[in-house]
């Protein structure tokens, strides 16, 4: 064994082997003890860099093989810590979709950016533009832009034998994307709009098909308050629901040829442009890109046009949704704060449990910061423990619930008709490593505890 000792310490400081030598001296007193096995005493003043994770790793196997009254608390924290990370996936994959598909309808029934004639009010009544203007070329091609269509609107009354509902009618061409609506028709299927021929079919909601009591394939008759009165007659091509109860009692979609005839406008006439991009992140990135593609026009002879954008046009929607961002930042912290204090209970266990180790190791030199060490890697290890199961609940929770939409929601409240799910990577990483790197800091306050613990006092603790 001497022998051994003076190999490891061949070429090294004077400091070095002192700490050893001390070390071998007081191996008699951990033996009897039975604090530490030898190696681990060795391996203490030889490899001190490695030491702490070392020693970690072996109390950690410890404690998996033999009872301790410190396992239960352990368990406590670990249940605490998955518990409050799956409420934090489960808040946060809800709360972006819950907005996303929120944001997704009104832009699908509004588009993200109009531009329309910068005398345009509220009105569905409309003053018209033309559908040539240079900045369509401009932005077509810009990243971030996916799609530019030409629109028209006009209010009017559907009246059928029994019942009268206002609408508005939304004139779209044959540029107009209908993915939206593709994935939200009920019965039948979207309007196919030409260049060369005008058509009669429409697309309703099932909210104003239900309230008039039409069906796929009726014909129904539209009037229009105007000098003089006008009425056109329609027949359903499609039924569609979004929930987003507002707009579905609000827009039928047809031919924009129709509106163009009724106001007496010319071909090329349209109520505006709607714009859509490929990241809502970057509204007013494109909203300021739309503006410079069109520029200011002085001129008394052009048109003067105005570029909006869904969130100034809905300010009341998105600033609710902007509300629900306090709610989760709430629930988050009052998570970590739970799981924090879960793992300082266990933590404070631990060095009670194990102060007559805390005795040895200052009996044979080592220093606070390498026994808190110990300490904190066990910390780690119970917490990573607690973020592994935290994800497979959360995780596994959502995913069912984006699966078989088990939970549903009140489409007259919420928009929905179910609880919306949106599992992003990038937010279960961000969670998973605040959720580690906070319980890490807090239990840095307690762990100074083992400070105040003098070697002699801690070997004859019992």
């Amino acid at each position: 064994m001497r022998f051994f000792i003076v190999s490891c310490i061949s070429g090294k400081d004077k400091q070095r082997l002192a700490a050893i030598t001390t070390a071998y001296c007081l191996l008699p007193i951990a033996l009897t003890l039975q604090i530490l096995p030898l190696h681990l005493i060795i391996i203490l003043n030889f490899a001190p860099m490695s030491t702490g994770s070392f020693i970690a790793r072996r109390l950690i196997k410890e404690r998996n093989h033999e009872a301790s009254y410190s396992r239960p608390i352990n368990v406590i924290a670990i249940i605490g810590i998955a518990l409050g990370l799956a409420v934090m996936i489960l808040a946060v994959s809800i709360l972006t979709g819950f907005k996303q598909q929120i944001r997704d309808k009104v832009a699908g029934f509004a588009a993200h950016i109009q531009v329309v004639n910068f005398d345009a009010n509220m009105s569905y009544e409309t003053v018209p533009i033309s559908s040539n203007q240079p900045f369509v070329a401009k932005i077509k091609d810009h990243p971030g832009i996916r799609n530019i269509q030409v629109f028209a609107t006009k209010a009017g009354i559907i009246k059928t034998e029994d019942n009268i509902q206002g609408v508005v009618l939304k004139g779209i061409g044959s540029d107009y994307d209908w993915s939206f609506f593709e994935s939200n028709i009920v019965e039948g299927e979207v309007v196919t709009v030409t260049d060369s021929a005008r058509t009669n079919d429409v697309l309703i909601s099932k909210k104003v098909a239900d309230m008039l009591g039409l069906k796929l394939g009726d014909a129904f008759s539209m009037f229009f308050v105007q000098d003089p009165p006008r009425m056109r007659k329609f027949t359903i091509r499609g039924i569609y629901e979004t929930s987003l109860e507002e707009f579905d009692k609000t827009y039928l979609f047809c031919d924009i040829d129709h509106i163009r005839r009724l106001n007496g406008w010319q071909p090329d006439q349209v109520s505006g442009f709607e714009i859509f991009i490929n990241n809502f992140d970057d509204l007013e990135e494109m909203t300021y890109v739309v503006r410079d593609a069109i520029g200011y026009k002085i001129a008394e002879d052009e048109e003067q046009l105005k570029v909006t954008n869904i969130r100034g046009r809905y300010p009341q929607i998105f600033d609710w949704l902007g509300f629900q961002d306090t709610n989760v930042i709430i629930i988050l912290v009052l998570m970590i704060l739970v799981a924090g204090f879960n793992m300082i209970s266990g933590l404070l266990i631990l060095i009670l449990e194990k102060t007559n180790m805390i005795g040895v190791l200052k009996a044979m030199g080592s220093g606070n910061k390498l026994i808190r060490n110990v300490f904190l890697y066990q910390a780690a290890w119970l917490t990573a423990k607690g973020l592994f199961w935290g994800n497979i609940i959360g995780i596994g929770l959502a995913l069912l619930q984006l699966k078989t939409e088990m939970i549903s929601l009140d489409p007259a409240s919420y928009y929905l008709k179910s609880v919306p799910v949106n599992l992003d990577p990038v937010h279960i990483i961000l969670l998973n490593a605040g959720t580690m790197a906070a319980i890490i800091l807090m239990l840095l306050i307690p762990s100074q505890l083992i400070a105040r613990i003098t070697p002699v006092k801690a070997i004859r603790y019992d």
